[in-house]
C-alpha cells in the first residue's frame, strides 16, 4: 500500500468517526455545551477531513477555506435560506444548512480551525518512520 493510499484511508476513517460523533451529538445530546459549542468546533474537523480525502498534499490554507465555507453557511442562515427554499420542514436539510445565525457559532468554527492549524504544526514536527 502506498503512502497516499494510507493517508487517504486515514482521512476516510477520521471523517467517518467524526461523522458518527456529530450524528450522535445531533440525535442524543440536548445540553447547553456539547451540542451548541463542541459540535460546532468538531464540524470543522469533519469538513477538513472530508476535503483531505481528495487533496492529500500540503494544503496550507485549507483551515482558512474550511472556516470561510462555514461562515458562508452561517450567513445563509442569517438570510433564512432554508425558508426561502421552502425546506424548513425537512429535518435533514435543517441539520445540514442550519436554521439560525449565531456569532457564537462563528467563534466555534474559528476555534475548530485554529485547532486544525495546531494539529498540522504538531504533525509536521512529528518524527516520521523511514
Amino acid at each position: 500500500m502506498t503512502t497516499d493510499q494510507r493517508r487517504r484511508i486515514t482521512y476516510i476513517l477520521l471523517f467517518l468517526a467524526i461523522f458518527v460523533i456529530e450524528t450522535l451529538i445531533a440525535l442524543f445530546v440536548h445540553d447547553s455545551i456539547i451540542r451548541p459549542f463542541i459540535g460546532d468546533v468538531i464540524v470543522e474537523w469533519l469538513i477538513y477531513c472530508f476535503v483531505r480525502i481528495f487533496f492529500l498534499y500540503k494544503f496550507r490554507w485549507l483551515p482558512l477555506y474550511v472556516f470561510l465555507f462555514s461562515v458562508g453557511i452561517e450567513l445563509l442562515q442569517y438570510i433564512k435560506l432554508i425558508n426561502i427554499l421552502g425546506l424548513q420542514d425537512n429535518a435533514v436539510m435543517r441539520a445540514i444548512l442550519g436554521t439560525s445565525f449565531s456569532w457564537i457559532d462563528i467563534l466555534c468554527y474559528a476555534i475548530g480551525c485554529i485547532m486544525i492549524i495546531i494539529g498540522q504544526k504538531i504533525h509536521r514536527n512529528f518524527p516520521r518512520k523511514r
